[in-house]
């Protein structure tokens, strides 16, 4: 738990009183990251000697839109019905919000947002987050419920407040809104110009601003829900009632951006089965697993796609953004780190079966050893298996736990739960959001990313953890060397190969450097694989190569296999030549068939005179310039019509790999006249032409309306320009 200081200027002392007595039990701070960290928490001050006399002046003090001049632009529709007798509000601020940045990108909203203007009338949360903070993902349910209880009243504007440098580009935001599933405005305080502005000093904190755009003040931690809710209850009747809250939604304004429709959707983590020919991948953007084989060919759907929680069968349980796996020995059971959930799943690959094996589905505070299906975890992000002990790094609580799979009773293993990098018997050490786990047989090695660290720690009864690269959570770089020397820059995942008699070596994902480095255990060096520093996708060896925000490894006896994040990809090192290239999933209709998420193409087309008589469906699909359909997955079409006015003659559905255009399907067209409206479906599968490993996705609809005329065509037309990865960025993208 780090210091947090609180922003400029008073707020009544009611909104802390409310918000501390019987909610959280006296104190506003839990854990959190903050650039200013010290060993002890400071609790947040009430300088209640200078704000008696204010405090005074407001209990005397009711508001309405009659008595503030500076009310009438925010009571917008509900200003003329304001009621006669006015309540006096529990809560106030004291000092105006300051108004955002000129010049500043926003994201799922289409032009910049007035705190004055857009946002008056309004209680407004101001989430300060950075992207790499587990607490700060943590609190995105707690503000999306806020939102979806009052959204009348209640509007959130996720800052974005860089940690790491990596973290800053707008690129980076708008990755991260997305892989998150933010679902309100997102600013970018590249500058820190909005941090400094309301005195924020720790990550998450929320500051609430009151409907006449004044500060009430800033809570930071987790339990934001717990926290803020009985005060925005009381805010929302006594302001409503007052005539205070403008109702009107952000509607058009608000433009929330989905994921690119691609394969795969921020892949986390893979998982190689040399033995079984598997490569088992997180597709953690469509929360579910893919199975494939070692060179790609897609052999299993493991979730619905959608998020949840439900167990059952391959075809019903769902998941919410998984993580790290681990096959048992038997490899019959695949065990998911179901990260958004705070569960363990297991799922049994002969069956085809999803249970829960550990954690309740509500993230823990402080972990307490015990029975693993009733014993709360938090944010699971990667698992490994030796015997019948499953270890898990604990992200969300800054320890590793382990469970015993036969006695089905979790544990403590490593950390004492405060975020830190100390080193030392492991139920001692302090570590910060261990995310990847590899191991040798006698050790446990693991990445600390808010450290941008590696660690490890024994099995043996000695107990000792060590940091073999890493200074503090405030020293990042991008340096090789000795381990002294080597910086890495938010560091995730990590895997162990085997080198003759000695140690070995690890595969470090160095994420935010975007790069794959290698540390010898034997020589105590780093040493660069591939990456040159620059967030891109470029096959190649050393520095000529590029991944974006690689976050998973797994190794077979010569591949790499590398969960290239922000591209969408499963890359592959080859481990003797050291060349990065990218595997080319094949069968990629299984991918389809409980997507979610795809975007679709609503394809409304102008009314068409057709003739009585046959009649052929013309479809017209066009890729961009330098594409093509891919064969590797199955295109399908299908058109219907309701009634008698138009019918297939033939079949009325179409499967093909590798289609060519235009497809032709016949059809018959009444002679008694009429209208029609044909209604048609389109899966398609395209890619680059020099680059098929990288493949779009693309549900076409199309509705088109057909009047019966004599002298009309023979035809009905469908055409549709696909658009390429590159416009459907810009077309995704806001702000």
């Amino acid at each position: 738990m780090h210091t947090f200081k609180r922003a400029p200027g008073r707020w009544r002392r009611r909104w802390l009183i409310r918000l501390a007595v019987g909610v959280v039990a006296g104190s506003l701070l839990l854990a959190g990251c903050s650039p200013g960290a010290t060993d002890e928490p400071a609790a947040v001050q009430d300088d209640t000697s200078s704000a008696d006399g204010d405090d005074s002046q407001a209990a005397s003090r009711t508001t309405s839109v009659a008595q503030r001049d500076d009310a009438s632009a925010g009571a917008g529709s509900d200003a003329g019905t304001a009621p006669t007798e006015p309540v006096e509000l529990t809560f106030e601020g004291s000092v105006a919000a300051p108004e955002f940045p000129a010049g500043y990108d926003w994201f799922n909203v289409s032009r910049p947002l007035s705190m004055s203007g857009d946002l008056r009338g309004k209680i407004v949360l101001l989430d300060f987050w950075t992207q790499g903070c587990i607490n700060c993902i943590h609190i995105i349910p707690d503000l999306h419920r806020l939102e979806a209880e009052y959204p009348d009243e209640v509007i959130v504007i996720a800052v974005h407040w860089a940690k790491f440098p990596s973290e800053r580009t707008s690129e980076a935001v708008r990755e991260a809104s997305i892989r998150y599933g933010r679902q309100h405005p997102v600013v970018n305080d590249s500058a820190d110009l909005l941090a400094r502005a309301y005195g924020v000093r720790a990550w998450p904190t929320v500051v609430a601003i009151d409907p006449l755009g004044r500060v009430l003040g800033p809570i930071a931690g987790e339990g934001v829900y717990e926290r803020l809710q009985p005060a925005i209850e009381i805010m929302a009747t006594e302001y409503g009632h007052n005539g205070l809250i403008d109702p009107t939604p952000l509607g058009e304004l608000l433009e929330i951006a989905p994921a690119l429709p691609t394969v795969l959707s921020f892949p986390g983590k893979v998982l190689a089965d040399e033995a079984g020919d598997r490569l088992f991948i997180a597709d953690t953007g469509r929360h579910r697993i893919l199975v494939a084989t070692l060179d790609g060919e897609l052999i299993e759907v493991i979730g619905t796609g959608a998020e949840g929680r439900a167990d059952g069968g391959f075809g019903e349980a769902t998941f919410r953004r998984p993580q790290g796996m681990a096959l048992h020995h038997d490899g019959h059971t695949l065990y998911i780190a179901d990260r958004e959930n705070h569960l363990i799943r297991a799922a049994d690959l002969r069956t085809r079966e999803v249970t829960t094996i550990a954690g309740t589905g509500e993230p823990v505070t402080v972990f307490a050893p015990g029975p693993a299906e009733q014993t709360a975890i938090a944010s699971p992000w990667d698992l490994h298996i030796e015997g019948d002990l499953l270890y898990v790094a604990g992200a969300g609580r800054h320890q590793l736990w382990l469970m015993n799979l036969t006695s089905g009773v979790m544990d403590f293993f490593a950390g004492t739960g405060a975020e830190g990098l100390d080193d030392g018997h492991r139920l001692e050490a302090t570590l910060s959001q261990p995310s990847g786990l590899a191991a040798d047989g006698n050790v446990l090695y693991f990445t600390d990313p808010e450290a941008s660290a590696v660690r490890q720690v024994s099995f043996g009864l000695d107990g000792q953890l060590d940091t073999l690269v890493g200074k503090h959570l405030f020293v990042w770089g991008d340096e090789l060397g000795s381990f002294e020397e080597t910086l890495l820059q938010h560091a995730v995942g990590i895997e162990h190969v085997g080198r003759g008699d000695g140690r070995g070596v690890l595969y470090i994902a160095d994420t935010y450097n975007h790069k794959i480095k290698l540390l010898d255990l034997d020589g105590m060096t780093s040493s660069l694989i591939a990456g040159d520093g620059v967030a891109g996708l470029r096959d190649g060896s050393g520095a000529d190569a590029r991944l974006a925000e690689p976050s998973g490894l797994s190794a077979t006896s010569d591949t790499l296999y590398v969960a290239d994040t922000n591209n969408h990809r499963i890359r592959t090192l080859d481990l003797a030549t050291g060349e990065l290239s990218t595997l080319a999933l094949s069968n990629l209709e299984i991918a389809t068939v409980t997507m979610a998420g795809v975007i679709e193409d609503d394809v409304v087309l102008l009314p068409q005179r057709v003739a009585p008589g046959p009649v052929e469906i013309v479809l017209g699909l066009q890729v961009p310039e330098g594409y093509k359909f891919n064969t590797d997955g199955l295109f399908e079409f299908e058109w219907s019509a309701e009634g008698d006015v138009l019918r297939p003659e033939g079949p009325a559905r179409y499967e093909a790999r590798g289609p060519e255009m235009p497809l032709r399907l016949a059809g018959t067209v009444s002679a008694d006249g009429g209208t029609a409206v044909l209604t048609a479906t389109a899966v398609v599968f395209y890619c680059p032409a020099v680059d098929e490993t990288f493949c779009l996705i693309r549900d076409v609809d199309f509705t088109a309306p057909i009047e019966v005329d004599p002298a009309g065509a023979s035809s009905i037309q469908l055409p549709h320009q696909l658009l390429s990865a590159e416009e459907l960025d810009q077309r995704l993208g806001t702000g």
